[in-house]
């Protein structure tokens, strides 16, 4: 199934200025990279297959070609969304951009299409925000703008993680490598328990991911905010319906 088509546009290119946090880290920045992308970070990424299991349930996904097709597909939507909005956030970040934070921060408010994407996006950027206070990466000012931002309402995740890359002096591409692995890691290890896989063909569709995470990290940075968007109706659907499905594994 095809959950949305991608439309490419002449964009411009985002740069980032390197990090500059007020605090001293002791932990260097690639082992920072890894741990945020870690299955281990206790933000419980783990708890939701982002619809694949209704997926599963309605046989859209039934063994690993089906299940590699589906999750390139949400790469690709992550791509021009929720990875593109982590870009740019960590852009503003590094740059103190007060009103671009602000509209990242709505706009990850408006586009949680369903209530448990949107449970989702704020537990996980709860969890992570409760990790980030515990760590020298972001600053007291940085964080007292992180809750401004979000207008009392919870940070979502995205929003929270981009505000953590920021601080850790690498690329903005290499940044987002990492996030876009994570992700997929994650989405794998789901897709072993719903379907379910083996080990081996969910090395195979980790495999199919890795090799398209750099064009989806080139998107994102390409995709300006006018042309950031989720729009992916039958996954709206779909996750709708995993809200009453009889029997979950997941959250989502």
């Amino acid at each position: 199934m095809t959950t949305a088509t991608v439309t490419r546009t002449t964009t411009t290119t985002l740069t980032a200025s390197p990090a500059t946090s007020a605090t001293t880290d002791p932990v260097p920045p690639l082992l920072r990279l890894a741990w945020l992308a870690s299955p281990a970070l206790p933000i419980g990424a783990f708890s939701y297959s982002e619809a694949l299991e209704a997926a599963v349930e309605h046989g859209l996904v039934h063994d690993d070609l089906s299940a590699g097709h589906w999750l390139s597909q949400q790469l690709r939507l992550l791509a021009r969304g929720d990875l593109a909005a982590i870009a740019q956030g960590i852009v503003a970040w590094r740059a103190n951009d007060e009103p671009t934070l602000r509209e990242l921060a709505r706009w990850l408010r408006v586009t949680r299409d369903g209530a448990e994407a949107r449970l989702q996006s704020e537990q996980m950027g709860q969890s992570l925000l409760t990790w980030l206070r515990a760590q020298p990466m972001a600053s007291p000012d940085q964080l007292a703008r992180l809750s401004g931002c979000g207008e009392a309402g919870p940070a979502h995740y995205a929003f929270v993680m981009a505000l953590a890359l920021s601080t850790i002096d690498v690329p903005l591409e290499q940044a987002l490598f990492t996030q876009a692995f994570g992700w997929a890691e994650n989405q794998v290890q789901a897709a072993l328990k719903a379907v379910p896989l083996g080990q081996t063909a969910g090395q195979r569709v980790l495999t199919r991911l890795a090799a398209e995470i750099p064009a989806a990290v080139a998107e994102a940075v390409a995709t300006p905010p006018a042309r950031r968007q989720l729009f992916a109706p039958m996954l709206s659907i779909l996750a709708a319906r995993h809200e009453t499905q009889y029997s979950r594994l997941f959250r989502s």
